[in-house]
């Protein structure tokens, strides 16, 4: 097979998972305003509020995985943060948020450094 009938055979693949992509992102905006729409109608909460919004980003992540996509790493990270900050709000922890999220990604860093996972500088 040639090089130009290989590209052939990807291109419709590769244009077909873009628009996979392009339909969970559009999915996940849309669970988005809905969720944020009904958080305020029902007046749940800010707590609630924020672990809808972190529940439906991890759950496009999710579907990008079953789907055979790559994961957002971003976006699961922030779906993460949303989650622990709406159960910190929900159960009223007194503890500062900000301020633990800010040290455990400093010892993340850190440890990514030394075990040579982080890139390296120019």
């Amino acid at each position: 097979m040639s090089e130009e009938s290989k590209q052939e055979v990807e291109e419709p693949e590769k244009r077909g998972s873009r628009e996979l992509a392009g339909k969970l992102g559009s999915v996940g905006w849309a669970l988005f305003l809905i969720w944020i729409g009904i958080a305020f109608l029902a007046n749940l909460g800010f707590g609630v509020g924020l672990l809808g919004v972190g529940v439906i980003t991890l759950g496009v992540q999710a579907a990008r995985r079953f789907c055979d996509l790559k994961l957002e790493g971003l976006w699961v990270v922030i779906g993460l943060l949303f989650v622990v900050g709406g159960l910190w709000e929900a159960i009223k922890l007194r503890l500062p948020l900000v301020p633990i999220v800010l040290i455990v990604a400093g010892i993340v860093l850190l440890v990514s450094i030394f075990r040579g996972k982080h890139p390296k500088s120019k």
